[in-house]
């Protein structure tokens, strides 16, 4: 109980600390602003910060829906499935997400290269579509993993009794044991949307326009037109949009599981 109090006084700290700092400066930058302001804030808000959460919001509703359907088949008493879903989690977690991003974004368009005996075209992923898929990949692993740790905690006597009720696999999955088990998988998937928007900032290595590689292009335009890149300024305002989407789900998560688990 110390400890978590700590915690939670460390943290509103820190939160009050970085107002304390953050909203004087942004005031103190916004009544002086340059005349490069106004157009930057806009593209980093319209463009990156816009690009971003799409990326997030595909990336997670395919990684739940994945991930719910992979985790709860791997409960299943069948070896060569759960095998095969195993292998499939491990895989995607054990790949750095760089390296399956690269994959997608240039190796799979050559599979058709290499392989020409497959019977059908691939076509290369544009690069948004490249990182999007990496992120449901990697998301979808760590959700199947949560949902069985999930499933695997309802107590046997809600099995039995669902059964002795003449529900079937299906029906007390459907009606009896995941309904308790999402409550119990709530807190980490809102952990898990805090961690897939923060690694859409990885996308910039394959050329995505997110938020991160839109601040970083606007420096380097700075750069060759006024001679000044303003880097702490604008990385400033990135890390301040991150930090307020990522903080409060984060905060959510951790109030979740103390409060549905």
């Amino acid at each position: 109980m110390t400890s978590r109090r700590a915690n939670r006084w460390i943290s509103i700290g820190m939160t009050v600390v970085a107002l304390a700092i953050g909203i004087p400066w942004l005031w103190h930058a916004y009544e002086h602003r340059a005349p490069w302001w106004d157009p930057i804030l806009h593209q980093l808000v319209h463009e990156g910060l816009k690009e971003t959460l799409r990326m997030a919001v595909l990336s997670v509703l395919g990684a739940v829906a994945i991930g719910i359907v992979l985790g709860t088949l791997l409960t299943i008493d069948f070896k060569p499935l759960r095998a095969l879903i195993r292998g499939y989690i491990e895989f995607w977690r054990g790949l750095p997400i760089v390296v399956t991003m690269f994959i997608f974004a240039y190796a799979y368009p050559l599979v058709d290269q290499t392989f020409p005996q497959i019977p059908f075209d691939i076509k290369p992923l544009q690069p948004f579509e490249a990182a999007t898929v990496t992120l449901v990949l990697w998301g979808s692993a760590q959700v199947a993993e949560a949902t069985r740790g999930a499933v695997q905690s309802i107590p046997r006597e809600q099995h039995e009794a669902a059964a002795a009720l003449g529900f079937g696999w299906g029906g007390r999955h459907a009606f009896v044991i995941l309904p308790q088990a999402l409550r119990r998988l709530i807190p980490p998937l809102i952990g898990l949307v805090a961690n897939i928007i923060q690694n859409t900032t990885i996308a910039l290595i394959i050329g995505v326009q997110e938020l991160l590689q839109v601040g970083n292009r606007s420096t380097e335009r700075l750069l060759f037109t006024t001679g000044d890149s303003h880097l702490f300024a604008i990385l400033t305002v990135v890390a301040a949009m991150f930090f307020a989407i990522s903080f409060p789900l984060t905060r959510l998560a951790a109030l979740l599981e103390k409060r549905l688990t």
